[in-house]
C-alpha cells in the first residue's frame, strides 16, 4: 500500500495546516462530481483515507511508529496507545463493532413566540413558519442520485473498522478504529444527491399549526415534540420548542392569573357612586361604583381573569381607582364646589393614622400598570 504522505504529497514533516491544504487540493481534484473516471475514484478513497488518518494527532502518532505504513496494515511494533486501546476498548482482542448508520437524530429547535395578552385568556391556535432541515424529495433521504445506492465500501469490506494485527510486549494484539474511506458507515455514496449532496435534507421553510394553551406566560417553553429539523439520512425529527413572551397591553396587566387595570373616576361619580360598562378583554363588564369610592379603592369582578393553566377556572379581574380631580372649572361649577365646601369648613386636611395597606394598594397599582 502507497504510504499516506506520498498519497498526500507532502513531506512527513508537514504541519496540520500543510496536510490539510494538499487534501483540499486533491479532493477537488479527484472528487467524482468533478472527474468521474475510475482511477479518480479510487485515488479519491486513498487521498481521504490518508487525510484521515494523518489529520487525526493520535493516530497520525501511531502511523509514523509503524514499521509498514498501509491500509489493512501488517505486523508492526505496537504503541503504548495500541496496546491500550486493545485491553481497554479498543476494538482488542479482536471484537468488530459494527457500522454505523447514517440516519442519525436531527436536532431541537428554540424559537421565540410573541403572543397577545387577548390570546391567552382562553389560548388560541396559530400558524407559524420555520426555517428548518426537511426531507429531500429527490432521494428521499437516501443520500444517493436517483437509480444508484450506497455501495459497500472496499477497505473494510463493510464493517465500518479498520483493523490490523501489531506485536507489543505482550505478544501480537488486534486493533480496530473506525475507516477512514467510508467514516465508520460501511457503505460509501459514489453518486450523491445532486439536491442535498449526500445529505439526505434540506433547508426549506414549513408552516406547523401550533396550540397555545391558556394561561401561558413570559418565559413559558412549550415542546412540540417530532416538529424540529429531520436527521441525516432521513432520521428521525428532533423537537421544536417555543419560548413566549406576552405582549404588553396598554389596558390590561397581568399578575398571576388576575388582570389589573386602572379606572379613572371623576370626583362627582366617586361622591354620588354611578355605574358604567368597561370593554373588557373578553367583552363588556358591568361595573359599579359605590359611593364615596377612594383612589386606590380595588374593585374585583370575579371570574373574568386568565383561565388557569394548571387547574380549572379563571383569575379575576381587579380594576384600581383613580379619582380624578378636576384642573379646570367653569365660573357656575367653582360657586357651586365653593358652597358645598362652606358647609364643611371643621373637616380640613389632617393628619390621620398610618394606613400600610393604602400605600400598598398604590404602589401594586403603579408597578403593575
Amino acid at each position: 500500500m502507497a504510504d499516506h504522505y506520498d498519497v498526500l504529497g507532502v513531506d512527513r514533516t508537514a504541519t496540520p495546516e500543510e496536510i490539510k491544504k494538499a487534501y483540499r487540493r486533491l479532493a477537488r481534484e479527484l472528487h467524482p462530481d468533478v472527474n468521474p473516471s475510475a482511477d479518480a475514484s479510487e485515488r479519491f478513497k486513498d487521498v481521504t483515507h490518508a487525510y484521515d488518518v494523518l489529520s487525526d494527532p493520535q493516530q497520525r502518532e501511531r502511523y509514523d511508529l509503524g514499521p509498514q505504513p498501509g491500509f489493512g496494515g501488517g505486523g508492526g511494533g505496537a504503541g503504548f496507545g495500541d496496546i491500550f486501546d486493545a485491553f481497554f476498548g479498543g476494538g482488542g482482542g479482536g471484537q468488530r463493532q459494527g457500522p454505523r448508520s447514517r440516519r442519525e437524530r436531527g436536532q431541537d429547535a428554540l424559537l421565540r413566540l410573541e403572543v397577545e395578552l387577548d390570546d391567552i385568556v382562553f389560548g388560541t391556535q396559530r400558524d407559524i413558519e420555520v426555517d428548518t432541515a426537511v426531507l429531500c424529495e429527490t432521494c428521499n433521504g437516501s443520500c444517493c442520485a436517483p437509480g444508484t445506492s450506497p455501495q459497500t465500501c472496499d477497505i473494510c469490506n463493510g464493517s465500518g473498522q479498520i483493523q490490523r494485527t501489531v506485536r507489543s510486549l505482550l505478544g501480537n494484539v488486534m486493533t480496530s478504529s473506525p475507516c477512514g474511506t467510508c467514516r465508520g458507515y460501511g457503505t460509501v455514496i459514489p453518486n450523491p444527491c445532486p439536491t442535498c449532496q449526500g445529505q439526505g435534507r434540506v433547508r426549506a421553510r414549513r408552516t406547523i399549526p401550533i396550540d397555545i394553551p391558556a394561561g401561558v406566560d413570559t418565559g413559558l417553553r412549550l415542546q412540540l415534540p417530532g416538529q424540529g429539523e429531520v436527521g441525516q439520512a432521513g432520521g428521525p425529527n428532533g423537537d421544536l420548542y417555543l419560548e413566549v413572551k406576552v405582549k404588553h397591553h396598554d389596558t390590561y396587566s397581568r399578575d398571576g392569573d388576575d388582570l389589573l387595570a386602572t379606572l379613572e373616576v371623576q370626583m362627582a361619580d366617586a361622591i354620588l357612586g354611578t355605574s358604567t360598562t368597561l370593554t373588557g378583554i373578553d367583552g363588556e363588564v358591568e361595573l359599579e361604583i359605590r359611593p364615596g369610592t377612594q383612589s386606590a379603592d380595588v374593585i374585583t369582578v370575579r371570574d373574568r381573569g386568565i383561565t388557569k393553566l394548571r387547574g380549572t377556572g379563571r383569575g379575576d379581574l381587579k380594576i384600581g381607582v383613580q379619582v380624578v380631580t378636576p384642573t379646570k372649572l367653569s365660573h357656575k361649577e367653582r360657586e357651586l364646589i365653593e358652597k358645598f365646601a362652606s358647609g364643611r369648613k371643621n373637616q380640613g386636611p389632617e393628619l390621620s393614622q398610618f394606613q400600610q395597606g393604602l400605600f400598598g394598594k398604590l404602589r401594586d397599582r403603579f408597578l403593575n400598570f
